[in-house]
């Protein structure tokens, strides 16, 4: 499950000050990483966020949003930093009933807590409860995010979340396969957007959550794939082919929720958030950076 992206591996090669551990959140000591005491601000990205992914690693998944999280917070707690970001996700909203679309940070959730999905959406839940109890108990500047779909430059083609298969075909010039009805809709955060309200909230010094997406227009996956392709004749002379197709794997669309939309109202109002960037303008970003690449 190790790789790097090359931009990273660049990163570390430019910058003297920029270094690259491998850590097992799970196993390893955090102390045996230098500097690590003297930490201003702590970000928890330590999960695998695909659900194709994460359901071979269930075990996994559960244990690096848990067990990896505390150790991380126990190791701080009594430390000066001045902020530790936790990312939780969307999907532990689960399939929200159509009264709570779009969904604000205040709704509790609909979420199956057994099921190929639940080793992921269940262990953000408990992540998000650990941080406000140790944020009450040690006065920890905890900021939560939950990010609603993003894309764009740095997500692997081979991600296997939409956005990525569908880059895929194009880049790859074959048909764009949907594995649904393509009618279930989302709204697309693109990363540059989302990146800005992860920074927002990583300094915000306390304990709040945030959706972090774009509260434009819900997208059909059926309409997303139509955008790859328009996009694709327009920007690339490429002829795109849409295609229905049955998932090999028969969990692939256990659980997963019709519909995703966010209220970002308080993000707005508390950390000044403003997403831009259209899916239109977004995917054409996206589709120009993985061709030149």
């Amino acid at each position: 499950m190790l790789s790097k992206p090359q931009w990273i591996e660049n990163l570390s090669q430019q910058y003297s000050s920029f270094s690259l551990i491998n850590f097992d959140v799970i196993k390893d000591n955090i102390a045996d990483i230098d500097e690590a005491e003297n930490a201003n601000y702590i970000i928890h990205m330590a999960s695998i966020a695909s659900p194709s992914f994460y359901r071979q690693f269930p075990l996994e998944t559960m244990e690096a949003n848990t067990t990896g999280l505390k150790k991380i917070i126990e190791f701080y707690k009594d430390k000066p930093i001045k902020g530790l970001l936790m990312f939780s996700t969307s999907e532990i909203y689960g399939d929200p009933t159509p009264e709570n679309i779009p969904t604000s940070e205040e709704y509790r959730g609909n979420v199956a807590s057994i099921g190929p999905r639940a080793c992921y959406d269940e262990a953000k839940r408990f992540a998000e409860t650990l941080c406000y109890n140790y944020a009450n108990a040690y006065n920890m500047p905890i900021t939560l995010v939950r990010p609603f779909n993003n894309y764009g430059p740095g997500m692997s083609i081979y991600d296997k979340r939409v956005p990525a298969d569908f880059a895929q075909a194009v880049i790859h010039k074959r048909a764009i396969e949907i594995l649904s009805d393509g009618r279930p809709t989302r709204t697309f955060c693109y990363i540059a957007d989302a990146i800005a309200g992860y920074l927002l909230a990583l300094t915000y010094g306390k304990f709040d959550v945030f959706n972090i997406g774009y509260d434009g227009n819900e997208h059909s996956i059926i309409e997303l794939a139509k955008q790859y392709v328009t996009i694709a004749k327009s920007c690339f002379n490429y002829d795109i082919e849409i295609k229905f197709e049955q998932p090999t794997d028969k969990e692939y669309l256990t659980d997963n929720p019709n519909r995703r939309c966010p209220i970002i109202r308080k993000a707005r109002e508390r950390l000044a958030y403003q997403p831009e960037i259209t899916l239109e303008v977004g995917l054409e970003k996206y589709l120009t950076f993985l061709i030149e690449a």
